[in-house]
């Protein structure tokens, strides 16, 4: 969840120490076995699978590469969500779970505004907060979330976020991404958060390979360079999302096309001639 440097103004950080149609399924109607192996490879890995890898593990020396590469093509990388504190960003990335930075950005200055603390979040409750984020998916559950971590925070944090992924994990809506991203943003802590962009470009490229999510973060944080693990997660977020794109990467646009080990590497499209006429 990272910002490209050619989108829209930045919203100011404070500092800290520390993205349906109903269709209508006859219930005798069995599930065709493409889609019940789709959803068998995202319940072991936590995305869309399969997906493609690389033929082996990047040397430490093409990993460096790599990723410096990537550092000069995003420069100022940073998370897209918009917030102004810990608690804010908390709450933002709760709320991006299985839903769009766009789509967040465009509730959040409103819900921020009612409720900018854990204690005026509880006092919004579910059905406050709700009214603001019903345009998101499973907004309900995630409304239920907020306000509970939100009261979370205040009776076992003094109403700060804190700053450890164990306690971070058990607040309400708090999973090991989400963590990892408030620790990474809020606190500087070099973590690897793992969404579905930076695993499809860590298995595709070979800089981290694994079949689950647990199995890249944990490859990635061994491979990746100390100096560069912090700053590598908006290098990767930002060019799975723009370049190494899910359904078919724009190799063409790669900066980092000489140490990637991806196979299949695509070519620039060829533009078709204007009809004569036309």
């Amino acid at each position: 969840m990272v910002k490209a440097p050619s989108s829209a103004p930045r919203t100011r950080k404070a500092s800290t120490a520390a993205t349906a149609k109903r269709v209508s399924v006859k219930p005798e109607k069995a599930q065709p076995a493409a889609r019940t192996k789709a959803a068998s490879d995202k319940a072991k890995t936590g995305h869309n699978a399969p997906t493609a890898q690389a033929p082996r593990d990047m040397t430490k020396a093409e990993i460096r590469a790599f990723l410096t590469d990537l550092s000069r093509a995003w420069p100022d990388a940073e998370t897209e969500l918009h917030y102004t504190t810990p608690f804010t960003l908390l709450v933002a990335v709760v709320l991006s779970a299985q839903a769009t930075d766009a789509s967040v950005n465009r509730v959040t200055p409103a819900l921020f505004a009612a409720a900018p603390t854990p204690t005026a979040m509880v006092e919004l409750g579910e059905e406050g907060v709700g009214q603001h984020i019903r345009t998101i998916g499973l907004w309900r559950n995630k409304a239920k979330n907020v306000v509970e971590l939100s009261r979370q925070l205040l009776e076992r944090h003094k109403g700060q976020v804190p700053g450890t992924r164990e306690e971070l994990e058990a607040l309400a809506g708090v999973g090991r991404k989400t963590a990892n991203v408030v620790l990474n943003v809020a606190f500087n802590q070099p973590t690897v958060p793992v969404d579905t962009h930076v695993f499809r470009l860590a298995n595709r490229t070979g800089l981290g390979r694994g079949k689950t999510v647990e199995a890249v973060e944990a490859a990635l944080e061994k491979r990746i360079p100390p100096e560069m693990i912090r700053e590598s997660h908006h290098w990767m977020i930002l060019q799975g999302r723009y370049v190494c794109k899910a359904r078919k990467p724009e190799c063409w646009r790669c900066v980092a096309t000489t140490p990637c080990l991806f196979p299949a590497k695509t070519d620039r499209p060829v533009s078709k001639p204007p009809r004569p006429g036309a």
